[in-house]
């Protein structure tokens, strides 16, 4: 008899690391939510090109982390904005 060995798909370091990133981003100030927003961009984009292999799992979890990561610039300049501003009228 054959022993057929069957291998189960794991998940990759990027899409582990992406959301982690992304949902880090949201807890913290402006310029280390925007670095953890593009970190969670680029490893969300290398978990969606990883996904594609049979042997590896993590394509929606990474997707996810590509939207959120954009949301989290979004909210990074926001803060970055928010920040200017009240720094600018405390100035005057």
């Amino acid at each position: 008899m054959d022993a057929q060995e069957t291998k189960t798909a794991k998940f990759s370091i990027p899409s582990i690391i992406a959301p982690i990133a992304a949902v880090a981003s949201f807890a913290t100030g402006a310029f280390w939510g925007l670095l953890l927003a593009v970190t969670a961009i680029v490893f969300g984009l290398l978990g969606v090109i990883l996904s594609f292999s049979s042997r590896k799992r993590g394509g929606v979890l990474s997707t996810l982390s590509l939207l959120a990561g954009f949301v989290g610039i979004i909210a990074g300049v926001i803060k970055a904005i928010m920040w200017v501003v009240s720094s600018g009228s405390t100035v005057g």
